[in-house]
């Protein structure tokens, strides 16, 4: 079976996962849960491109969701994604086991697309990163052969959806690449490193060349090791969680009922039968370069993926030596090459079983991680659940399009994560950025425990002391630019005329003083978003990368691809990706 036809079953049964794991996400709404944020009409604002200061954390992902949305409704693209995300991992995993039987190559393509790290994932709502991860075999065999005609290639095609992923993607998948191509390539090691590192950094330069030219003065992440350090979520520590492809910094994204002992205990049988069976095919088959590569980044990617949690004080000093390195303080997402490993071993393991058990021996060890993770279906146990935007901010997004001044917009609470009544109180970084059709300040800090990670956003830390003081703000604000302040649903029902608003002053950023907002014009309230306009607002403009600079990495990187796909035969779905060099006949 070659072709297309090799890989229609291993795609059937990646969209059976998707639908069964996303469940009641599939229903007309948008599913909010932290980093997943989707708005009706995406737009291609400064914040999209990472011209606004921040770091580039969502760039390219946010052009690539609006790309979408200029040929399908939000809500569609993002179910679009997230059952490709499924399908992906399927077909790309079970394309990398090397045997002609379907049941090992669909063992594999199961174990992939259904584990721990991407239910984790999943319910962080990192779905670019998962948009990555789910092509990973493809990049690891693609890596393997970078030194082969068209190798390159291959390769930028490989990498294409981390590139889409962007930052955390491409750092995992990049770091990857290059230790496969590295270890596989033997002799001709500087000619693989110098191809890789070349391709990764041609698709990284839309985020990578805004990001480097940033604002100074933005701090540096060594206060976020601990936050977001790897954590124990079976009964085996956090290393032990980290084999098993667990172990994610926030307890609230944990799978119900997962690390329970006995499914933890069966988990890491299969585990360490899926890396056994891996290593013993390995010596027999004549321990081939591309498989060791393989291996080498799976034990790096778990190394890297303790650091926070083992070593932080290490971890901090390379941040404070060079910032760039805060792409390692969310370890977890580097044991993405061990689930390729184990993948592999699981598809390995059911190749060596199946000719000795029965089939429906062989397929019950092939639906092992389904069984051993069944919180993940129907919506990661109803977690994953659609909802409507609230009209009210659908007549905000008017209000502003229809205002000919200039200006921008300040969202209240003064925090990055809400919980809406309308979301069923579930966790999401703010959407108001992405809904409205201007450039939006909020602090993006965030809170883990005890710990701050403090905000990047420069107009933000201008901010910051008014609004966190007694003072009047409306004289502050205007001089910053800001021509509305948007209040969500925590405390839209205040009346800045009447007193204190309900709740804390900490999370609103809005003192009980009847005078702090007084000037602002009421334009629209509702239960669930008060709007306010600030009159005669100064321009202000961001502290930004040069336009010109972004523009043209987005044309390098845009040509790269271009370039990739300018010789017939390269695809973007490969035949078939054994990492196995291939000989030259006799």
């Amino acid at each position: 079976m070659t072709g297309r036809k090799r890989h229609l079953p291993a795609a059937l049964t990646g969209l059976g996962l998707g639908l069964s794991a996303l469940g009641p996400a599939l229903a007309p709404g948008f599913v909010l849960s932290y980093d997943m944020v989707f708005v009706p009409e995406p737009g291609f604002t400064p914040m999209a491109f990472g011209l606004t200061g921040t770091l580039p954390r969502h760039v390219p992902s946010d052009v690539f969701a609006a790309v979408l949305g200029l040929v399908l409704p939000g809500e569609w693209a993002q179910k679009l994604i997230l059952l490709a995300i499924f399908v992906l991992a399927c077909v790309s995993a079970a394309a990398l086991v090397p045997s002609p039987r379907l049941l090992p190559r669909l063992a594999a393509g199961v174990c992939y697309a259904w584990n721990p790290f991407v239910a984790e994932r999943l319910l962080l709502g990192q779905w670019a990163l998962l948009l990555g991860y789910a092509a990973l075999p493809w990049v690891v065999a693609r890596a393997a052969r970078i030194t082969e005609p068209g190798g390159a290639r291959r390769l930028v095609l490989a990498l294409l959806p981390a590139a889409i992923g962007g930052f955390a993607a491409l750092a995992v998948s990049g770091l990857t690449a290059f230790i496969v191509a590295v270890v596989a390539a033997g002799r001709h090691r500087l000619r693989a490193a110098a191809a890789t590192c070349a391709v990764v950094l041609g698709l990284s330069l839309p985020w990578l060349v805004t990001g480097w030219l940033r604002p100074s003065g933005v701090p540096a992440d060594t206060m976020a090791v601990e936050a977001f350090a790897a954590r124990a979520d079976t009964p085996f520590g956090v290393v032990g969680s980290l084999l098993l492809l667990g172990g994610v910094w926030n307890a609230e994204t944990v799978p119900a009922g997962y690390g329970h002992p006995v499914t933890a205990v069966l988990w890491l049988a299969v585990v360490l039968g899926a890396l056994a069976a891996f290593g013993t095919w390995w010596w027999r088959q004549g321990r081939d370069r591309g498989y060791a590569g393989l291996g080498a980044a799976a034990l790096a990617g778990l190394v890297i993926a303790a650091l926070g949690a083992l070593a932080p004080g290490l971890l901090r000093w390379l941040i404070g030596l060079w910032p760039g390195f805060a792409v390692l303080r969310d370890g977890q997402q580097y044991t993405a090459p061990l689930a390729v490993l184990v993948a592999l071993g699981l598809g390995l393991l059911a190749e060596r079983v199946t000719p000795r058990l029965p089939v429906l021996a062989a397929g019950c060890l092939a639906l092992a991680p389904v069984a051993l993770l069944p919180s993940l279906a129907f919506g990661a146990a109803g977690r994953l659940r659609p909802v409507e935007y609230p009209d009210s901010w659908r007549r905000a997004r008017q209000i502003l399009q229809a205002d000919p001044v200039p200006g921008d917009v300040l969202v209240l609470p003064w925090a990055a994560y809400r919980s809406y009544p309308w979301n069923g109180h579930r966790r999401v970084l703010d959407p108001l950025p992405r809904y409205l059709p201007r450039r939006v300040i909020f602090n993006d800090a965030v809170r883990v425990g005890d710990i701050t990670v403090p905000t990047e956003d420069p107009r933000a830390r201008r901010l910051d002391a008014a609004i966190g003081g007694d003072g009047p703000l409306v004289a502050a604000l205007r001089a910053q630019g800001v021509r509305y302040v948007a209040v969500d649903a925590e405390i839209a029902s205040w009346d800045p005329a009447a007193g204190t608003p309900p709740g804390r002053r900490g999370p609103s950023g809005i003192v009980g003083h009847p005078t702090r907002l007084a000037g602002a014009e009421v334009v629209l309230r509702d239960r669930d978003l008060l709007l306010l306009r600030i009159p005669r607002p100064r321009r202000v403009a961001d502290e930004g990368p040069p336009v010109a600079l972004a523009s043209a990495a987005w044309i390098a990187t845009i040509g790269l691809i271009a370039w990739s796909l300018s010789v017939s035969g390269v695809t973007l779905v490969p035949r078939s990706t054994p990492l196995h060099r291939r000989r030259k006949a006799p």
